[in-house]
């Protein structure tokens, strides 16, 4: 819990630092690193998706080197197994001849688990994260096991490649508390990935934060404030999704099936939160609703046919909410 300046300034410089350290890794790609940063403060799963090649693999990896946690990664593949997820129950077997089952745990059970490519899996095996992901505990062979805390998944997946590939369904994109979209790098990033990946030393990023301090800037996010309006502006915001409310924009009623559910607002204060913590601010404003919204929506908003077929994306949905609310608010 923050209660003077000088902890909130601590706080801010953190993450400040972990930024720095990412840097020294990853170039450019500003906003993703600062978003999956929201995620992990704000103690959510994250979906990054992007084509191949842009280091989306690579990020989360640099991430796990900063942060004193347990790393675990899942190459997703269409024979992949759900016991290959979570583990399995084997049978030891005595000097006697006495057997007795152990449960062996699989790659889930670590702090920070990279599901790389995970849309390749089949929706079996893809349901089996549902669990983890909701509840944090692994049910198998009819025992409940508790997954480690802090528990991340950072999910990657292609969104030009249909082949081979099977689609997450709501329920567990729903489950993301961000879904983050990594862009192609511009000219000057591209040649400073080249000198830094071609030359014979390849820069490594350090630990800068223990498990204790990263769980004490998701407490500390936790105790900001806020107010009634601008929790009135989030409600506003998320039911505006809805195409049967009557004061969501035209294109919402024309080209939405489903808006977002409880869990979207949720996410937004929540993570407007730790922006809110990352700008140095005890409470939350309504541009941390702003700059939030995008990664927060864009993944829980169901469009019609029509607006699949006409290109139309949920983040520009969500730009004409934000627009017509500045509009009146």
């Amino acid at each position: 819990m923050i209660e003077t300046k000088e902890q909130l300034e601590a706080a801010a410089a953190k993450i400040t630092n972990l930024k720095q350290e990412i840097a020294k890794v990853i170039v450019g790609q500003e906003n993703v690193v600062e978003q999956l940063l929201w995620c992990l403060i704000a103690g959510g799963h994250a979906l990054l998706e992007g084509i191949p090649g842009l280091g989306k693999t690579m990020l989360v990896r640099t991430v796990s080197d900063t942060v004193s946690l347990q790393f675990s990664r899942i190459q997703f593949t269409p024979d992949l197994m759900p016991s290959d997820i979570t583990g399995t129950t084997l049978i030891d077997f005595g000097a006697q001849g006495t057997a007795s089952q152990r449960f062996q745990p699989g790659p889930i059970f670590g702090n920070l688990i990279l599901a790389d490519e995970i849309n390749r899996a089949t929706p079996k095996t893809q349901s089996a994260l549902l669990e983890a992901m909701q509840e944090g505990t692994v049910t198998a062979g009819g025992e409940t096991h508790m997954l480690p805390k802090p528990f991340f998944v950072l999910a990657t997946q292609n969104p030009i490649e249909q082949e081979g590939t099977y689609p997450l369904p709501e329920a567990q994109l729903d489950r993301f508390l961000l879904k983050i979209g990594v862009d192609y790098p511009t000219r000057q990033e591209l040649k400073e990935i080249v000198l830094r990946t071609t030359s014979l030393e390849k820069p490594k990023a350090e630990s800068v934060l223990t498990g204790e301090e990263l769980t004490e800037l998701q407490q500390a996010a936790k105790g900001l404030l806020v107010a009634d309006d601008v929790l009135d502006l989030a409600v506003r915001l998320v039911m505006a999704t809805h195409p049967d409310e009557a004061d969501a924009p035209e294109d919402v009623k024309k080209y939405t099936r489903f808006g977002a559910g409880p869990r979207a607002i949720q996410a937004l204060i929540s993570v407007s939160k730790v922006r809110a913590l990352c700008s140095g601010r005890m409470h939350v404003s309504w541009n941390d609703l702003r700059q939030t919204a995008l990664p927060v929506l864009r993944h829980r908003i169901v469009l019609t046919y029509e607006a699949q077929a006409i290109g139309l994306t949920t983040d520009r949905l969500t730009e004409s909410i934000l627009q017509s609310i500045e509009a009146t608010r």
